[in-house]
């Protein structure tokens, strides 16, 4: 029998936590502030939900909007915060002027993590190269996962994209499990498991109401289950 996909929902608080995983969720990505597309949350909401849910928590490192690492000393500062809070999984992903992969933050960050499993975050879907990126990040310690929509535009945009790099699963630079998020719908969910993708990244379609509301354990509900029946 198949391992069932991965669904990671968005977690503002241990609310959306607590609701994301009685809807079946296997891992949440904690964020705050949605408005610049999520940043760091503070350590004490990461212990909040912490203490709330039993399940994968990735915490974000972005202190804010864009891509570019901003003050990597603070970035390093904060990874070592969490870190020494519990937190054992992140999601990071820093670009230069240029649309190439920051890699100095990338490493000096990570260096931090001691080894924890990390996200590559969509950052991929800005870059000027996405497979030099990811060349250029395969060796790196925890990497485990990129979450993309395959465009900048979204999952409806990126779907050729994503569907020639699932084809390319194992080879070098793509050794990293897709994670499928950004404008991802539940029509683009059969196709995706078809070819292979057993991961998938939910915010918005958690929240029915919108960011002002919390998750939604229906909305997720009703994913885990087309997710389980694919």
């Amino acid at each position: 029998m198949s391992k069932r996909a991965v669904l990671e929902v968005i977690a503002l608080d241990a609310e959306d936590a607590i609701a994301a995983q009685a809807g079946g969720a296997d891992r949440l990505e904690l964020v705050t502030d949605m408005a610049a597309d999520g940043l760091t949350p503070s350590v004490a909401a990461f212990a909040a939900i912490r203490a709330a849910v039993g399940i994968d928590l990735r915490v974000m490192l972005r202190l804010a909007d864009g891509f570019a690492a901003g003050d990597v000393d603070r970035l390093v500062r904060v990874a070592g915060e969490m870190r020494a809070a519990g937190a054992d999984q992140f999601v990071l992903g820093f670009l230069d002027a240029e649309g190439g992969v920051d890699l100095a933050a990338v490493e000096r960050v990570i260096a931090e993590l001691d080894g924890c499993s990390w996200t590559f975050h969509r950052a991929i879907d800005h870059t000027a190269d996405r497979d030099a990126l990811r060349k250029q990040l395969a060796d790196l310690p925890g990497l485990d996962t990129y979450l993309t929509a395959g465009s900048a535009e979204g999952v409806a945009t990126g779907l050729p994209t994503l569907l020639a790099e699932a084809a390319r699963a194992g080879e070098p630079g793509y050794e990293q499990q897709l994670l499928v998020g950004g404008g991802l719908e539940l029509t683009h969910v059969p196709e995706l498991l078809a070819a292979g993708v057993d991961a998938f990244h939910i915010g918005g379609a958690a929240r029915p109401g919108g960011w002002a509301h919390p998750v939604s354990p229906k909305a997720v509900a009703n994913w885990r289950r087309v997710l389980d029946a694919g």
